[in-house]
């Protein structure tokens, strides 16, 4: 792509427009620059004044290196409102701009950001979770790594400022490097990343050791993001310590690992792994992309995203994102927009790793293994169950493997808490049923037969036909749902000639089968 400076802040495309948030800055800059020169005026602005103000002494700290220092001295003397508008300007820079920025505004973005913190300027927490969020997982170019060094070294640095002002951001660091190291530890040989390493396990292992009611904030994802590196040796010792000596972690009330299962993840904290930018590109597919309209849409977000094969970890992440931070209206669910599961079966399928499908799979089936109607959102599960049901028929395979995963995930994830996984997983089913509100369907041109008694399913990516969940009206069991989706496998996907059911459909209608028995 030719790129080229549109000022000393940005590099932008030659068929771009400009920035509006760029614009803004550089014209309050040439505006007052006089004004940004000692000796300073002892007038007192006005607001719109000082809105302006702060603009041009941000364009001044991120654009001019040598007066950078008299920029901040500036700042820190017209400041009446805690730096408040400055850091949300700041943050707005970082959420927007960031990829365009050229290097040197980069290096300026940390420095300016250490002194907010030392100053405890209001939302300098939001600041550090904005540049947290600028790290991309499976990303291994220079300025990727710069950035991840620099913000690991920035939390080591200031962790007892840290812990005095905004402590929970410290849980927010937590979470985003455990989930780095998991790709870190994936490349060896490399000096840069062998000293990085070492720095994220030593910011993560403090965070478990002295402040670990911190780490509770997370909720079950911190689990999730541990068992990913059990064989790094001190996170095999925390494992331990969690499972057979949790008093080990000195927290009032933490007596069982169960706690952590027991409490669902915030939304905050996955986004943490989601640049704003894919953010923006994967919510305007959910909301204006129709389906059947979405093939260029995905092509151009692969090539996008997974510029690279070590991106592919990253479709762990959208798929913890699209279960449990984008929930769409009604209005987009019963639209012809496509839907979550839609978007998550594409990115199943283009995984071409092992590792990355088993943790992808995890990741969908995750809030499952420990579902309580009381603390979780049936939007949290839904995607799985729908992602099953209109797999049928033409994707079997896709619902076999599916439902073969969450069987063995109910046997191995926790063998000393089966019975409450089966049970979590039984009650997961049945509110899913009790609290579906289905279009109607009454006949469907590909079975070849009616039904005014079952439950509808809407059209989907692998073809124009509805599916029809058939039989009974389901009880809120789960033995109820498993012999409904037992019958809807072996009456609708058998073979188009003889009518015998296929290998897989007997094989998936036997694995429900078991989990009737098992219930």
């Amino acid at each position: 792509m030719d790129l080229h400076m549109a000022s000393k802040l940005i590099y932008t495309a030659t068929y771009e427009a400009e920035n509006p948030i760029e614009v803004s800055l550089r014209e309050a800059f040439h505006l007052l620059e006089p004004q940004l020169r000692p000796p300073f005026s002892l007038k007192v602005p006005t607001q719109p004044e000082y809105l302006n103000l702060n603009r041009a002494i941000l364009f001044g700290i991120l654009c001019e290196l040598h007066f950078a220092k008299v920029h901040i001295k500036h700042l820190h003397g017209i400041v009446t409102d805690g730096y408040t508008f400055f850091t949300s300007l700041l943050t707005k820079v970082v959420n927007e701009l960031y990829s365009k920025l050229v290097d040197s505004a980069k290096i300026q973005l940390i420095w300016i950001t250490k002194e907010l913190i030392h100053v405890a300027a209001v939302g300098f927490d939001a600041l550090l979770v904005a540049l947290l969020r600028q790290i991309v997982g499976g990303d291994f170019s220079e300025g990727n790594l710069w950035l991840c060094q620099e913000l690991v070294s920035l939390f080591l640095f200031e962790w007892d400022c840290l812990l005095e002002e905004e402590p929970l951001v410290l849980a927010s660091a937590l979470y985003l490097f455990l989930r780095l190291l998991a790709d870190h530890y994936r490349i060896s040989g490399n000096s840069k990343i062998e000293a990085l390493k070492l720095m994220e396990i030593n910011l993560c292992v403090r965070v478990f050791r002295e402040q670990f009611h911190l780490c509770l904030k997370i909720g079950r994802d911190l689990i999730r993001l541990l068992q990913d590196l059990v064989h790094i040796p001190e996170f095999r010792v925390i494992w331990k310590d969690l499972v057979l000596k949790p008093t080990e972690f000195r927290t009032n009330g933490f007596v069982d690992i169960l706690q952590l299962y027991q409490k669902r993840t915030s939304s905050r904290y996955l986004l943490l792994r989601i640049t704003p930018e894919m953010e923006k590109q994967l919510r305007f597919l959910l909301t204006h992309v129709k389906l059947g309209s979405q093939k260029r849409y995905q092509v151009w977000f692969m090539r996008k995203i997974f510029c690279v094969p070590e991106r592919e970890t990253l479709v762990i992440d959208i798929v913890r994102f699209l279960c449990c931070a984008h929930h769409p209206p009604n209005e987009i669910i019963q639209s012809d927009v496509i839907q979550r599961w839609a978007v998550i079966g594409w990115l199943l399928k283009s995984c071409k790793k092992n590792y990355v499908q088993a943790n992808v799979k995890l990741a969908l089936f995750y809030d499952w293994l420990f579902f309580d109607e009381r603390v979780d959102n049936i939007m949290n599960i839904e995607p799985a169950i729908l992602l099953m049901a209109n797999s049928i028929p033409r994707y079997l395979d896709m619902t076999h493997t599916l439902l073969d995963f969450l069987f063995l995930l109910m046997d191995n994830y926790d063998v000393e808490r089966k019975g409450l996984v089966v049970q979590c997983v039984s009650s997961a089913f049945g509110v899913l049923i009790r609290k579906a509100n289905p279009p109607p369907v009454s006949y469907c041109a590909t079975l070849g037969f009616g039904i005014s008694d079952g439950w509808g399913i809407s059209n989907s990516i692998i073809g124009p036909t509805p599916f029809i969940w058939r039989g009974q009206r389901f009880t809120a069991s789960c033995s109820g749902q498993a012999i409904a989706l037992t019958n809807k496998i072996t009456t609708t996907c058998s073979t188009e000639n003889t009518g015998a059911p296929n290998s897989i459909a007997v094989t998936a209608s036997a694995k429900l089968s078991q989990m009737t028995n098992i219930l």
